[in-house]
């Protein structure tokens, strides 16, 4: 049986065109010719909404099946998604899109539950913490109930859960937790004996974010050494993660290692795994927050043209394009803002472009970029 909404409600219209019209492709055309959309059933939301919110076309939409707190500013949203989602791996992610005052809102979230909650009963959970000067996570956190209607996106990212046999060493901190609460929740799903030390840091011990369920999981997985070291009451080491808690971890080069949690945390510990010889391919992480820009060259700036929309703009260098589009009043999809998520991505015809990420400039010809992280270096021409 298909997840997500129950077989007794209505059909979606996209997948009424889908099974008695032509194929995508020639309605994603149709969609751009007429209404300037690549899905025409977009063009009927309003309608489709007003009947049944999760045959929305525009995003998936998903269900707020129940909203548990973890800690004074971070929650966990249950989702049933309508049955077109398609799944996830371990630590993947996804975006929760929502409308805000009449504007459209994208930020990127990881899964905090194992793939097995989602083909067992059609729901998946979200972990949200509260970004206290944030434009969407106090909102939903304070705005959404039981009942109301999200928006998601596909899962996107890579699954970290380690192979049968191989030692793994997670390094989290904050809400860099949820991502690891999914890979290890798929571990005892599958009854792998690998052995799994985690170290989490956090402030105090009310920080903790998903306590109930590492406990479960320490029973469930007999290898896990579960370490949650809470730095202001570290007598050993008040400044998060040191030496010492890597020098306890046996057999330390031999284990995979992931990281997530934030910036500093994570450079700091790519630095102590390095001293301590672990391989660089041994450590993967993942990031969710934009880290300080690369300082760009005197040659930053220059003409930006929207070739699709006819529209040219003088770019300082200052602004990223996905910004210096939304100045000149466009509107162009984006998703996480961050270079994560490729929601942004457009075509670049001509030009040279420099990633604020890596510091590279592109080539001069056509080739996809993303947005949020490019700055133009001389004329430039997207296709937006």
């Amino acid at each position: 049986m298909e997840k997500g909404v129950d077989r007794g409600q209505g059909r979606s219209y996209r997948g009424v065109l889908a099974r008695v019209g032509p194929g995508r492709d020639t309605w994603r055309w149709l969609g751009q010719q007429l209404f300037n959309r690549e899905n025409p059933a977009m063009y009927f939301d309003p309608l489709l909404e007003s009947i049944n919110p999760l045959w929305a076309q525009r995003y998936i939409p998903a269900r707020v099946e129940a909203i548990e707190a973890e800690t004074h500013d971070s929650k966990t949203l249950t989702l049933r998604p309508a049955r077109r989602w398609g799944g996830f791996r371990a630590g993947q992610h996804l975006n929760l899109e929502v409308e805000k005052d009449g504007r459209w809102y994208s930020r990127p979230f990881s899964l905090s539950c194992s793939p097995s909650h989602w083909e067992q009963d059609g729901t998946i959970t979200v972990t949200i913490k509260k970004v206290a000067d944030g434009e969407v996570t106090p909102w939903l956190l304070e705005h959404f109930e039981p009942g109301d209607v999200i928006g998601i996106s596909r899962a996107y990212g890579e699954d970290h859960t380690p192979e049968p046999g191989r030692p793994m060493l997670f390094i989290t901190g904050g809400s860099g937790i949820t991502p690891v609460l999914s890979q290890l929740e798929a571990m005892a799903d599958r009854h792998l004996r690998n052995p799994v030390t985690l170290l989490y840091f956090v402030r105090t011990d009310a920080d903790v974010i998903g306590g109930r369920k590492l406990e479960a999981l320490a029973e469930r997985l007999p290898n896990l050494e579960l370490r949650i070291v809470a730095a202001e009451q570290d007598p050993q080491n008040p400044d998060h993660l040191g030496p010492h808690h890597l020098q306890a971890v046996e057999g330390l080069t031999e284990r995979d290692c992931f990281l997530c949690g934030p910036p500093g945390l994570m450079k700091h510990a790519q630095n102590l795994l390095a001293d301590a010889g672990v391989p660089e391919e041994k450590v993967s992480s993942t990031l969710f927050a934009v880290g300080p820009g690369v300082v760009v060259t005197e040659d930053a700036g220059g003409t930006v043209h929207f070739s699709r929309s006819d529209i040219t703009v003088e770019s300082a260098g200052d602004r990223r394009l996905l910004e210096e589009a939304e100045s000149a009043g466009l509107n162009p999809r984006y998703g996480c803002r961050m270079g994560i998520c490729h929601q942004c991505s457009c075509r670049k015809t001509s030009g040279i472009v420099i990633n604020q990420q890596t510091g590279q400039p592109s080539g001069y010809g056509e080739e996809t970029i993303q947005l949020c992280i490019n700055v133009p270096q001389g004329a430039v021409e997207l296709d937006l």
